[in-house]
């Protein structure tokens, strides 16, 4: 989960382009941006990030988040992505992401985006389920979102699929069988959001009136961890989980399973069963091994992981040792 990644230089075009404004929705409020870069913005920004990063080794992506960037005004893309241009041209920069919705990706647009550089699309996939997708006001059903992925996979972009936990009429079994689905379609990239309470959203008019009930934490993490878990053995590398943590973002929460370490709460669960696991396979002793990163994984929020571990196991009956020869979230045995 989260292996090394290119840098990306992120560029917002918060709500551009976007046809509706969904009941969880605030890409202002979340990014602290609002508008348009202009070409010449992101050609100068482009170029402090690369001048910064001088003799360090690693691929580059410039990415236009936020909004959706295949339903602005097709001249307006055109223009962004031709600020890009040079800096593929010369290799310092080695792709374009995007991030859209899956109702605006036919085949001629991605045809487009080939001819212009870009190589990774992440759709906001957001729920799988037709009601869900229907009280979020999204626009667009599951067979769309299914359609869109299918069509980026056999296209041969990077493709990503983004997922919302917590949705306005989603339960355990309609997210984690539309997780199934989408894995099944063999996406390259996921990211897991519980969903939050935003001021000035649709959701946040719910939630004053009793009308919606956001996911707890505790139930918030493990939900994600059961998710992640779907991708992460399908192949499909989960690159984030939970929103960036952000001043602007903290400011503007009404409610929801907010914290700002929530990637490492799930990545300390998902380790905590698979250890359980192996545990319970080996029938004297166990000694492990993990990467030095994941220790305060392992140990988990106030060392509760290594507790039960611990209690699991009986006196002496776990080891553990660390080596950097160890992937991040795997376990060797010592």
């Amino acid at each position: 989960m989260e292996n090394e990644r290119p840098l990306v230089i992120p560029f917002f075009v918060s709500h551009a382009g976007c046809p509706f404004r969904c009941v969880f929705c605030d890409q202002e409020g979340i990014t602290g941006n609002s508008g348009i870069p202009s070409p010449a913005a992101v050609a100068e920004e482009t170029e402090r990030w690369l001048a910064a990063r001088k003799g360090r080794r690693g691929s580059v992506e410039v990415a236009f988040y936020g909004g959706s960037f295949t339903a602005i005004d097709r001249g307006i893309q055109e223009r962004l992505l031709a600020a890009v241009r040079p800096f593929l041209a010369d290799g310092r920069v080695s792709g374009v992401r995007i991030s859209t919705r899956p109702d605006s990706l036919d085949y001629d647009t991605l045809e487009f985006l080939r001819c212009h550089g870009v190589r990774t699309v992440e759709v906001g996939v957001q729920s799988l389920n037709g009601e869900v997708l229907a009280r979020s006001g999204r626009g667009h059903g599951p067979e769309c979102a299914m359609d869109a992925v299918i069509r980026l996979v056999e296209a041969g972009f990077v493709t990503g699929v983004q997922l919302m936990l917590g949705l306005p009429g989603e339960t355990t079994a309609t997210a984690v069988a539309g997780a199934e689905k989408l894995a099944r379609l063999g996406p390259d990239l996921a990211r897991i959001y519980p969903t939050l309470v935003i001021e000035n959203t649709g959701l946040a008019a719910l939630f004053s009136r009793g009308a919606y009930r956001p996911l707890s934490l505790a139930r918030a993490v493990a939900l994600t961890a059961r998710i992640a878990g779907i991708f992460t053995d399908a192949g499909v590398q989960v690159i984030r989980c939970g929103l960036q943590a952000g001043p602007e973002l903290e400011r503007r929460i009404v409610a929801g399973p907010w914290h700002p370490a929530f990637g490492e709460l799930v990545r300390s669960r998902l380790l905590f069963h698979r250890l359980r696991r192996v545990m319970s396979r080996s029938p004297g002793p166990v000694r492990l091994r993990l990467n030095p990163a994941d220790e305060s994984v392992l140990r988990g929020r106030g060392n509760c992981n290594l507790a039960r571990l611990e209690r699991l196991a009986g006196p002496g009956g776990l080891a553990f040792s660390f080596s950097a020869a160890v992937p991040r979230g795997e376990v060797w045995p010592a």
